[in-house]
């Protein structure tokens, strides 16, 4: 049961590092591109982590 829970916390994890990079990729073309980028957001929900950097873009890691 044990090693259950192992795989479905790495495969979570795994999972969710994929989106992140496969959504940094619609990120930085989007800037490379001249489009404004107002918000990066690693989940939804209530913001746990939240800075912005010199272009006015709010990145954020979130609740859920």
């Amino acid at each position: 049961m044990l090693s259950v829970l192992w795989n479905l916390a790495a495969f979570i994890i795994a999972l969710g590092v994929l989106i992140t990079v496969h959504e940094f990729g619609h990120f930085w073309v989007a800037r490379r591109c001249g489009i404004r980028v107002e918000r990066f957001s690693i989940g939804f929900g209530k913001a746990l982590w939240r800075r912005f950097d010199k272009q006015g873009t709010e990145f954020i890691i979130a609740l859920i």
